[in-house]
């Protein structure tokens, strides 16, 4: 397998004023890019994981806004547009950052408002690089890394925050492999983390959620890394739901438990976890795959998409600001702007 051009999954096409990403619905089996004209179409694609990974969702929203400034709309139509995109998903503090950020601009005219979103967009993948230069000397040698959902370049601007370090480290000689938990019940580790490790040569193995802490007891696992949603003043951090059940497993059995996030994902307004709200999403996500359904008609299901992983839990945070240990309110204000 011949190495491809980094995946970068949310661009902008300035000649014809499109917002397109690729569709993350459809991995693995197709990669269809979406073009999209309109801060309602780019919504959309958020609430329905067209686009997804707090990062990522950043980005998508700052070009839904410049997208809509492009194409002609006023001041107060902006604002409705940036409202709109702050609400489509509400855990992940990535996306109401960017929209408060790009929001600022609206006066200042379309062209101000692509190039902070394009500026958002470059200083992602920025973080993630060097998020990965300083997460990768954590990583044992030829370790056997597990990481959850996905926390790659498709979450992001490119390259990635989990496995950007794993990515660096790789990058940098180290041999490791990497379990990637299947993810119920959206699949993100089997479908998308395997498809862009594969796609970049990096060994990855597949697992179901249930399998870590066997592995974990047998010694077959070294170090865990995540990314996150949401990192409040205490250190707690909000990801993907299962994620606490791996940092309990990983404590139980004294496996260090990394976070990796750029300083966009840091809430330090927020005092602990319990302030985190918790998106739920529909039923019909966790009993059907695809069309199929495989729960009797009739029976609900309860799908939080997130869970908070207390901060005693965690061994380190990797920001690009530097790393945050231990983890707790004074380390994480310590890297703060000034």
């Amino acid at each position: 397998m011949t190495r491809r051009e980094p995946l970068r999954p949310v661009a902008y096409d300035d000649r014809r004023d499109l917002v397109r990403l690729l569709d993350q619905r459809r991995l693995p089996a197709e990669e269809t890019w979406l073009e999209l004209s309109t801060a309602g179409e780019v919504a959309e694609a958020i609430r329905t994981l067209a686009v997804r990974g707090a990062p990522a969702i950043g980005v998508a929203a700052a070009y839904g806004v410049a997208v809509e400034a492009r194409r002609g709309a006023g001041g107060a139509r902006l604002r409705e547009a940036a409202a709109l995109l702050a609400r489509a998903r509400p855990t992940a503090v990535n996306l109401a950052w960017a929209v408060r950020r790009i929001s600022g601009l609206i006066e200042a005219g379309p062209e101000a408002l692509l190039a902070e979103a394009h500026a958002i967009r470059d200083e992602d993948e920025a973080a993630c690089r060097r998020m990965g230069a300083l997460g990768a000397p954590l990583l044992p040698r030829g370790a056997t890394v597990l990481t959850h959902c996905n926390a790659g370049a498709l979450a992001t601007a490119g390259y990635g925050t989990a496995l950007g370090v794993i990515r660096a480290a790789h990058e940098a000689g180290n041999p490791v492999k990497v379990l990637a938990g299947e993810t119920r019940p959206f699949f993100q580790g089997a479908r998308l983390t395997a498809w862009e490790l594969h796609r970049d040569q990096i060994p990855v193995t597949v697992l179901t959620d249930g399998m870590a802490g066997w592995l974990m007891q047998r010694g077959e696992i070294q170090c865990v890394v995540v990314g996150a949603d949401r990192i409040v003043a205490n250190g707690d951090v909000a990801n993907k739901i299962g994620t606490y059940g791996l940092a309990v497993l990983a404590s139980h059995h004294g496996i260090p438990f990394y976070v990796a996030a750029p300083w966009s994902t840091v809430d330090l307004e927020t005092a602990t976890g319990a302030g985190i709200p918790i998106e739920e999403r529909p039923s019909d996500e966790v009993v059907l795959i695809g069309d199929r359904r495989i729960a009797p008609e009739g029976v609900l299901a309860r799908y939080p998409a997130f869970d908070v992983t207390p901060a005693a839990l965690v061994t380190a945070i990797v920001t690009e600001r530097g790393l945050v240990r231990p983890v707790g309110e004074a380390a994480l204000r310590a890297l703060a702007p000034r």
